[in-house]
C-alpha cells in the first residue's frame, strides 16, 4: 500500500492550532483527505471502507451524483440568505409530509441546536421547568443535555451529573435522570414531580433498542401528566424508516428532532411538532411572554436544503429500506459468526440501520448494563479493523446504501482477522 508522510505533518500542524489536536469528534490520528461512495482515504492515501459516514449523515454515500448534481444547480444561485428561499421551504414541506409528529418545522444548523431548542419549546408551551432524560442518553452539547450523558460514577437516580465543566449547579437542579427501558421509575417520577415539562428520549438510546412497550408507556405516561413527549430522532430520523423511528415503531411523539440525513452531508437540523406547539416561535400568535425567540445564520441554508431534498427523494425510491436493513443484517450477521467461531462473547445491539458489538454475556438494556467485560476487548477489535481497512467508530457501524458486495466481502474478511486477534489478545493475558 502506499504511503507518504502527509498525515504526520497534518497531526503536527494540527496540535500547534487545535486542542487535542482535533475538532472534538474523533480520533485525531486520522486525517481524511476524500470520501467517494462507500470508501474514505486519509492524508497518506489508506483506503477504508467507511462505516462511520461522518457519523450518519452520507447514508447514501460520499459524493452522490444526483446529490452533487442539486448541489451544483444551487451553488451559482447563492449559497446563504438569511431570508426564506424555495429549497428550504421545499425541504420543510417534504419533512412535514414524511414525519407523523410534524405539521410545522423550524430549521437549525445542527442536531444539539435543535435539541436544545426542542427543550426550549417545550418548557413554553407547558410553562413548566423541568426535564427528565435517560442515562446515557445523547441530545448534543447543551447544558441540559450534558448531564448524565456518560457519569463516570453511578448516583442513586433521579440526580443528574455533569459530564462537563462549565455548568452551572441550577441546570442539575431542573433535570431527572431515570434508566431507559425501566417504565416503572418514569411512573414514580412523573407521580413524584408536578413540573415536568418534557422527557426527552432517543427511541434508539446510541444503539440500545427500547424493549417491548416502553416507548408507548412514554407516550401513556406523558397524556396522563400532561407532560411533552420529545423524540431526538438526530440519528434514527429517515435511517431506520423513511418517516423515522415514529414510524417504524408507531408511537408519535409531541415534539421531534431531525438532522443529519435531512441536510444531505451539509450542516442542516430541524425541530417540528404540532403547528400548536410551533406557535410558540411566533410572535403574532402567543403573548410576549411565551414567544420563542430563534434565529440562527445559516438555518434553512439553501445548499444544504437542496443536498437534503434529493437525499430524501432518493430514499423514497423503491426498496431502499430494504436493501439498508438487508446491508445491515449482514454486517451484523458477520461479526456474530467471526466471533463465535472463536468463543468471544458478545451482544449484537441495535437496529440493522445502526449497531455494534458490547463484548458482554450480559442483556444490554440501558446505560449501565452497557459495559464491556473488558474494554480492552473493544479497543483491540477497532484497532484490528482500522488496521484492515474497516472505518468506524469506537461504538457505532453505519452501513450505508453505497456498500457492494466486494466492501462486503473486505469487511467480512476483516471481521474475521480481528476476531482470531481479539482471542489471542485474550488468550495471551488470561
Amino acid at each position: 500500500m502506499h504511503r507518504t508522510h502527509n498525515q504526520a505533518d497534518w497531526i503536527a500542524r494540527a496540535r500547534e492550532v487545535l486542542p487535542a489536536a482535533g475538532f472534538g469528534n474523533f480520533d485525531a490520528g486520522v486525517v481524511i483527505a476524500r470520501g467517494e461512495g462507500s470508501h474514505v482515504w486519509d492524508e497518506n492515501n489508506n483506503e477504508y471502507v467507511d462505516y462511520l459516514i461522518g457519523s450518519g449523515p452520507m447514508l447514501l454515500g460520499h459524493g452522490h451524483p444526483e446529490v452533487m448534481e442539486a448541489v451544483l444547480e444551487q451553488l451559482p444561485k447563492g449559497m446563504t440568505f438569511f431570508a426564506n428561499n424555495a429549497r428550504g421551504i421545499e425541504l420543510a414541506e417534504a419533512i412535514v409530509d414524511a414525519v407523523p409528529s410534524c405539521e410545522q418545522v423550524r430549521f437549525v444548523t445542527s442536531g444539539g441546536e435543535a435539541d436544545m431548542y426542542a427543550i426550549r419549546l417545550a418548557r413554553a408551551f407547558t410553562r413548566k421547568t423541568k426535564i427528565l432524560k435517560f442515562e446515557g442518553g445523547y441530545h448534543g452539547m447543551s447544558a441540559e443535555a450534558q448531564m448524565s450523558l456518560a457519569p463516570a460514577r453511578a448516583v442513586n437516580f433521579p440526580s443528574a451529573v455533569p459530564d462537563s465543566a462549565g455548568i452551572p449547579k441550577g441546570v442539575a437542579d431542573e433535570m431527572l435522570v431515570a434508566p431507559f427501558n425501566d417504565l416503572e421509575a418514569v411512573a414514580n417520577l412523573l407521580a413524584e414531580n408536578d413540573d415536568i415539562a418534557a422527557i426527552i428520549a432517543e427511541p434508539l438510546q446510541r444503539i440500545i433498542p427500547a424493549v417491548s412497550g416502553f416507548l408507548q408507556g412514554l407516550r401513556d405516561l406523558c397524556d396522563k401528566h400532561d407532560v411533552l413527549l420529545i423524540f431526538d430522532e438526530i440519528v434514527t430520523g429517515f435511517r431506520l424508516a423513511y418517516g423515522g423511528a415514529q414510524q417504524r415503531y408507531g408511537v408519535t411523539p409531541d415534539i421531534c428532532t431531525l438532522g443529519k440525513i435531512i441536510g444531505g452531508g451539509f450542516p442542516l437540523a430541524a425541530l417540528g411538532a404540532s403547528s400548536e406547539i410551533m406557535a410558540h416561535f411566533d410572535k403574532a400568535r402567543v403573548d410576549a411572554e411565551k414567544w420563542l425567540m430563534q434565529l440562527g445564520t445559516l438555518s434553512g441554508n439553501p445548499v444544504a436544503a437542496a443536498a437534503g431534498l434529493k437525499t430524501m427523494e432518493i430514499l423514497r425510491r423503491p426498496d431502499q429500506y430494504d436493501r439498508l436493513r438487508g446491508l445491515g443484517q449482514s454486517l451484523m450477521g458477520m461479526q456474530s459468526e467471526a466471533l463465535n467461531k472463536v468463543s468471544i462473547d458478545h451482544q449484537i445491539c441495535g437496529d440493522p440501520t445502526i449497531f455494534d458489538i458490547f463484548f458482554t454475556s450480559k442483556d444490554v438494556k440501558d446505560y449501565r448494563s452497557a459495559e464491556h467485560l473488558d474494554p480492552q476487548d473493544n479497543a483491540v477489535w477497532n484497532a484490528i479493523l482500522r488496521e484492515h481497512g474497516i472505518f468506524k467508530s469506537p461504538g457505532k457501524l453505519y452501513p450505508s446504501l453505497a456498500l457492494t458486495k466486494d466492501d462486503l466481502q473486505q469487511t467480512k474478511e476483516a471481521f474475521g482477522t480481528a476476531a482470531i486477534a481479539l482471542a489471542s489478545s485474550k488468550s495471551a493475558n488470561a
